[in-house]
């Protein structure tokens, strides 16, 4: 195959990507460079020129260098999240996946409950949901205490996570006519984290629930047993559409079940920097709430959407994708808000 046909990421040819982005595009030579350690700013420059691409490694490579510097600390108590939007395709599973491996780098213990039938955090977490694994579905419905469902992740030796099967599908039928439905995942957890204390295991700092697009009795569960919800918003001209109603029904869950919920994260997804629209909706989101969107923002990033196919996170897939970047940087920020990050 002709040179300029393809790319090489990590002694790897793939073919090119069919969406450019602004990181698919850099020399093979530069690329190298990147990944090498102690590279300095100057040294950059120098392999990829000073043009706009020579400049996008520049700031890369500072952006990496500091978060080596960040020292990372866990939470004071366990931090339990909710990731829901009502609205589908805007990375509410990515989201939860790629932040969930970025804290386990970083040296946090994390679990992800896995509560969308789909099971696609499962799927790129590397992790089995055959109708014969023990799953959400069995905690739910039958009661199955959370720690014979949870099984570590091969991401990483701090990562756990409860799996979703397809029989979680049909739990939102079975779960109408059952005693505290609204609770039964939050008891689960709370059952799970004693269940830790007493075997000696490190606690839980991260709980991540992964929530399908709706608003059923599944969603209403992780709604119940989080204190902290995160909303991931594309940066596209539907962003907002269905957010009012998304926090309206937050309030309802905030006034009769669990008065402890708040909206603390909201995280712009899929940011294309290239088109004015996704900056227009970057601004107007940052205008509606501007204590809780993160300064990072998510890149609309091929490597991303091919990681899951490998069964990886984005961190993993490929380390050095201004996905990976952005995620991490990410979690250093949401760790920082809890007031956990020193330098």
């Amino acid at each position: 195959m002709p040179q300029h046909d393809v790319h090489r990421v990590d002694d790897r040819e793939l073919p090119p990507d069919p969406v450019a982005s602004p990181d698919r595009i850099v020399p093979d030579r530069a690329r190298t460079i990147v990944r090498e350690p102690g590279i300095t700013n100057a040294e950059v420059h120098r392999s990829a020129g000073d043009g706009p691409l020579g400049r996008k490694l520049v700031e890369e490579n500072q952006r990496r260098q500091r978060l080596q510097k960040l020292d990372v600390q866990r939470p004071a108590d366990t931090r339990v999240f909710t990731i829901s939007n009502q609205k589908g395709g805007v990375g509410k599973t990515s989201t939860s996946v790629n932040l969930a491996v970025a804290m386990a780098k970083q040296g946090q213990n994390v679990l992800v409950i896995d509560n969308d039938p789909q099971g696609n955090a499962s799927t790129a977490l590397g992790i089995p949901h055959s109708t014969e694994v023990n799953s959400v579905y069995d905690v739910l419905v039958d009661e199955l205490p959370l720690k014979d469902a949870v099984v570590e992740s091969p991401e990483s030796e701090r990562l756990f996570v409860a799996p979703a099967t397809i029989d979680l599908a049909g739990a939102e039928i079975e779960l109408v006519s059952m005693v505290a439905r609204e609770q039964r995942l939050s008891r689960a957890i709370a059952q799970y984290r004693k269940d830790r204390e007493e075997a000696g295991l490190e606690r839980l700092d991260y709980i991540f629930i992964d929530c399908p697009p709706s608003l059923g009795l599944l969603t209403i569960n992780a709604f119940v047993a989080a204190s902290e919800v995160l909303i991931p918003i594309q940066c596209e001209y539907y962003a907002l559409e269905g957010l009012s109603q998304l926090l309206n029904n937050i309030g309802m869950i905030q006034k009769h079940l669990n008065p402890s919920l708040n909206v603390s994260t909201i995280m712009l997804t899929m940011y294309d920097g290239r088109t004015n629209l996704a900056s227009q909706v970057a601004d107007e989101v940052r205008t509606h709430f501007p204590d809780k969107v993160l300064e990072t923002m998510i890149p609309r990033s091929v490597r991303i959407s091919e990681a899951p196919s490998y069964q990886q996170s984005v961190i993993t897939y490929d380390p050095q994708s201004t996905g990976s970047l952005a995620y991490l940087e990410a979690a250093a920020e949401i760790a920082m808000r809890g007031g956990q990050v020193s330098q």
